[in-house]
């Protein structure tokens, strides 16, 4: 299969340092979501700068610069799918960020896993391409290796319940059939998302970090699809408290850097 062809070596024809330079003060966390509205929601309460963007050819991606609690992070808006969120990352590495908090929904396949509940992947089934770019080949991917802990710390400081295992992630969202559903549950993972997988295996490959967890939205664990709180926007005030969690991540994440 082609993708068994990883090749290790750290430059291509094409690099991110051709498309970026590093910025001058460019925070060393950065916090990314996938939601317009929640991300929209977010700056607005931080009173955010731009200090950078990022360009697909269909979008702009503006970085922004905040401080929160005392600590500067960078802001953006991470696109849906594997390969513009790790074509982001790779460019966010570039320009001096070392860290990136990243949140967004996922489906559940576990019934029992509460509508906007937290969930900590552990580690991601790679059933998608981009990953495979990054890494040796292989089912799963090792997932928050370095911060995981710390976030699971804090979640239980603050006294807010998560649910930590492991993840499948896909590239073919409308390919979630019930045979699959079922061979997933099968090899132990709990919900199923786009980027996780890629996003770790870039991480590691780049020698940097992401945290990753989800709010939990549709449920695939039933006789028919439900849609839960997938919208954009559903429980706006719950998915405010889970941007803030994030943030404060950042801020702990920081401290342990300086």
């Amino acid at each position: 299969m082609l993708l068994q062809e990883f090749d290790p070596s750290p430059t291509a024809i094409f690099n991110p340092t051709t498309a970026h330079q590093p910025v001058p003060g460019m925070p060393k966390v950065a916090v990314s979501c996938f939601s317009y509205v929640t991300f929209q929601r977010l700056l607005e309460g931080l009173n955010a700068w731009p200090i950078a963007q990022m360009k697909t050819a269909s979008q702009i991606y503006p970085v922004y610069k905040a401080s929160y609690k005392g600590v500067e992070v960078a802001l953006y808006l991470s696109g849906v799918g594997a390969p513009v969120c790790v074509g982001s990352l790779e460019e966010l590495f570039v320009m001096g960020v070392e860290t990136v908090v990243l949140f967004g929904t996922c489906g559940v396949l576990d019934r029992d896993i509460a509508d906007c509940s937290i969930i900590l992947p552990t580690s991601a089934m790679r059933d998608e391409g981009t990953s495979h770019h990054y890494a040796p080949p292989g089912d799963e991917i090792a997932v928050n290796t370095r911060y995981g802990k710390l976030f699971a710390d804090m979640l239980d400081e603050l006294h807010i319940g998560y649910v930590s295992g492991k993840c499948w992630t896909t590239d073919a969202m409308y390919r979630e059939t019930r045979e699959k559903v079922a061979r997933r549950k099968a090899r132990g993972c709990i919900c199923v998302d786009m980027e996780c997988a890629s996003c770790a295996a870039v991480a590691q490959f780049r020698g940097r970090d992401v945290l990753q967890f989800f709010y939990a939205a549709d449920n695939l664990d039933a006789e028919e699809w439900d849609q839960r709180s997938l919208s954009n926007n559903a429980m706006l005030e719950e998915k405010d408290r889970i941007a803030l969690l994030a943030l404060e991540a950042a801020v702990r994440i920081s401290s342990t850097t300086k």
